[in-house]
């Protein structure tokens, strides 16, 4: 799981979430640490996701209820699960593993494991903030979960219900019509009931990721942005290099892969065969007449908005496809229309910051944290939409692990399973 002796110098890729936290948990642990990125800081899935840390909703990405969807309507560019016909025999391969887990057995299983990290994922960014990165998350309070009917509202009762058979608690108080609406003014006409959540938080994503990464420099850490990865040679006994687009190279005692939707090219030559494909997400942000104080979730149309200061971020959609395909615009639009009735005070065309950005995915649902068959190669990836909620706890489990303390959740995120 970790190297022959731990490491005194660590390349990163990748400047996400999980690439800046296993760095900076890596300095945490005296080690020297280069982070390489071929954009930059925050530059993919890190930027313009919801930035939940809640984990109440950090469940297992494939489910029974994906299946629901069936075939003909995850080809509609509206469905809030989004197939493109596709002749990718990877993509094909991916979706076959990814259906295979969406059975009520293999969700309790990933499940268990979710309530193990989800119980430890919040004190992770505490670290982070004693440590000394300034952008605070923030206290959700008012953590809402809106609804058309008490149907759909009983839908999400009995995922927490499954959730706490497997060893989540989830902490949350039933609100009917008046109720939901006089706590949070937002809400449109659409919504009939609703659930206030329990000890959840959020951040803001550019500005956390951005603030992490100021940390990990102030720490003595270098961050290189413009560099694209396209070998990582592991043969010289002294040193592993990483080599850039450019002819530029970099050299350390051991490298550490979190490229997000990237990671299979990078990985594969040592070993690591979980497909990793990206399931692509989409966000815009408004500025509402009603601003929330706290996240609102609107389950069935899979749709979070979360108040980023003066605007509003509204994001959702999961779309299986190549990362580098341009935003489709349709997807916007669904968006805009599953959302328009559940919240008042918006204007629709006003939208800016409209976004696309690659979650990276796999077929069980469970990231890969930890070695490879190089002893001195390391990956951290696969969190699906929750590389924000798992990405500092990924950082200290690896920098653990490389540093000689691995702990027993580790077994779950083998790269090599």
């Amino acid at each position: 799981m970790g190297t022959r002796k731990p490491p005194e110098r660590v390349v990163v890729i990748g400047a996400g979430m999980v690439g800046l936290s296993t760095a900076w948990f890596l300095q945490s642990r005296a080690v020297q640490v280069t982070v390489v990125d071929r954009t930059g800081v925050a530059a993919d899935a890190s930027w313009g996701n919801a930035g939940w840390v809640a984990p109440a909703l950090t469940l297992p990405l494939p489910e029974p209820a994906v299946l629901k969807y069936g075939i003909k309507a995850m080809l509609d560019p509206a469905s809030p699960v989004y197939v493109p016909f596709t002749t990718d025999h990877t993509l094909i391969r991916f979706l076959l593993g990814f259906a295979r887990h969406c059975t009520s057995s293999a969700w309790r299983a990933a499940m268990s494991v979710f309530a193990e990290v989800n119980r430890e994922s919040i004190g992770a960014y505490d670290e982070l903030a004693d440590g000394g990165v300034r952008e605070p998350t923030r206290t959700a309070d008012r953590f809402i979960a809106a609804f058309t009917s008490d149907r759909d509202r009983e839908a999400l009762i009995d995922e927490f219900r499954n959730s706490a058979a497997a060893g989540s608690k989830v902490e949350f108080d039933r609100l009917d019509d008046d109720a939901v609406r006089s706590l949070e003014p937002a809400l449109g006409d659409g919504v009939h009931s609703g659930l206030r959540l329990h000890g959840q938080r959020f951040i803001d994503p550019p500005l956390f990721v951005e603030s992490l990464a100021q940390s990990v420099r102030d720490r003595g850490g270098d961050i290189i942005a413009g560099f694209d990865v396209t070998a990582i040679d592991d043969r010289d006994p002294g040193a592993v290099r990483v080599d850039s687009a450019d002819g530029r190279a970099v050299t350390a005692d051991a490298v550490v892969v979190a490229s997000g939707a990237h990671l299979n090219r990078l990985a594969r030559p040592f070993g690591v065969k979980v497909l990793v494909q990206a399931g692509r997400g989409y966000s815009f942000s408004v500025v509402p007449q009603y601003l929330p104080e706290s996240p609102v979730y609107l389950p069935a149309q899979r749709v979070a908005c979360t108040p980023l200061h003066n605007r509003l971020r509204v994001a959702g959609m999961m779309e299986f496809r190549s990362p580098d395909a341009p935003l489709d615009p349709r997807r916007i639009d669904a968006i805009v229309a599953a959302t328009a009735p559940m919240l008042r005070g918006v204007d629709w065309e006003a939208r800016e910051e409209e976004w696309v950005g690659s979650r990276p995915c796999t077929t069980d649902g469970l990231p890969i944290v930890g070695g490879t068959k190089s002893p001195r190669i390391h990956v951290a990836g696969g969190h699906g939409m929750w590389g924000i909620a798992l990405g500092p706890l990924t950082g200290r489990l690896l920098a653990e692990a490389m540093t000689g303390e691995v702990s027993a959740v580790m077994r779950h995120f083998d790269p090599l399973r």
